[in-house]
């Protein structure tokens, strides 16, 4: 697991509606805010902590991300919440098998190209072993 993750991004407006809409879904708070760079997370209590940053560029895909959601409700309204806010879809919530019987999953493209991913782990569907 990581501890911290900078992502590039070309937009900072842009960027902190599309990410506080898709984290805000998954209960991860925006922390700070500056001209040329974003935080998400808190430092404080352990959990990881992402940061996006302004670049001139950014050649697509330029990153992949899995945040966990607490829900499968929460993986599809991150799903919804990014593509309301100008994400593309990259594989819709739901099962996938391939990864693990227990895992839920959607995908999306950021407004850069960074591809994020929430994800969700059922205990009780993971079956035996």
């Amino acid at each position: 697991m990581f501890d911290h993750l900078s992502l590039p991004v070309t937009d900072i407006p842009r960027a902190r509606r599309f990410y506080d809409a898709v984290l805000g879904a998954l209960a991860i708070p925006r922390v700070w805010a500056e001209d040329r760079a974003l935080g998400y997370g808190s430092r404080d209590t352990g959990a990881a902590y992402l940061t996006l940053r302004l670049a001139a560029a950014v050649s697509p895909p330029a990153a992949h991300t899995a945040f966990r959601a607490p829900s499968r409700d929460a993986v599809a309204a991150f799903h919804e919440a990014g593509l309301a806010q100008g994400g593309r879809c990259d594989g819709p919530p739901g099962p996938r098998p391939h990864y693990g019987p227990s895992y839920y999953a959607a995908f999306l493209l950021d407004p850069d190209g960074n591809r994020i991913e929430a994800v969700h782990r059922d205990a009780h569907r993971a079956g035996p072993g």
